[in-house]
C-alpha cells in the first residue's frame, strides 16, 4: 500500500496543480472520484493487465465508462494508461482530495455514531466541531453498534470519544487504579 501512494503522489500533485491552475478543483474531484470506482472494479482491473489489449483499447474502454471529462482529464488518463499507473487511481483520487482540503482550508472529520444521526443533529455537531477547530468540516458517518450510545469522532489526529463504550473504558480503568 505504501508503494501505490508513492507511486501515486507525483500524479495527484500534478492533477492537483492542473485543476487549481484551471480553478476547477471540483470537477476534478468529481472526475476523480468516477475514475476510483473504475480503476477498483476488479474486471476493469483484469483489463488493465490484459496482454492482448492495447494501450489504445484500454484508454478508450476507460474513457467510455468514465463519464465525461474535460480534455486535460482525458489527457491525464491517456498518462495513466501510457504509464501504466491506472491501478493506483484510488490512491491518486485520496492524496488529490487531501491536496484539496488542504488548499480549501477543509478538515477531514469521521464521525462513529451507535445509532444513526438525524439531519438537524448532524448539522448541529457539524456546526459545533467546525467553531472548536475553526475550520470547515468534510465530514462521513458510520454506525458502529460496539459504541452501544453517544459518538466518537476522529478529526486528523484528534480523537474525541463520547460513546457509552469510551465512557466505561474510562471507569474500567479508573477503578482499577
Amino acid at each position: 500500500m505504501a508503494e501505490n501512494v508513492t507511486i501515486a503522489r507525483p500524479y495527484a500533485d500534478a492533477a492537483f496543480e492542473l485543476a487549481r491552475g484551471a480553478g476547477a478543483l471540483g470537477p476534478w474531484s468529481d472526475a476523480l472520484d468516477r475514475l476510483a470506482a473504475v480503476a477498483a472494479d476488479p474486471d476493469m482491473l483484469a483489463c488493465f493487465s490484459d496482454p492482448k489489449l492495447s494501450a489504445d483499447q484500454i484508454n478508450k474502454l476507460v474513457l467510455e465508462v468514465s463519464g465525461t471529462l474535460s480534455a486535460e482529464q482525458q489527457n491525464f488518463v491517456r498518462v495513466l494508461v501510457e504509464s501504466e499507473r491506472l491501478q493506483v487511481l484510488p490512491e491518486i483520487r485520496d492524496l488529490f482530495v487531501a491536496l484539496k482540503n488542504e488548499h480549501e482550508g477543509v478538515l477531514e472529520a469521521e464521525i462513529a455514531s451507535a445509532f444513526p444521526l438525524d439531519d438537524a443533529t448532524l448539522a448541529s455537531l457539524k456546526a459545533d466541531l467546525e467553531a472548536r477547530f475553526k475550520s470547515k468540516l468534510d465530514v462521513t458517518v458510520s454506525i458502529d453498534p460496539e459504541l452501544i450510545g453517544g459518538v466518537r469522532i476522529a478529526i486528523g489526529d484528534e480523537v474525541i470519544d463520547a460513546s457509552v463504550r469510551g465512557k466505561l473504558a474510562n471507569m474500567a480503568a479508573a477503578l482499577k487504579n
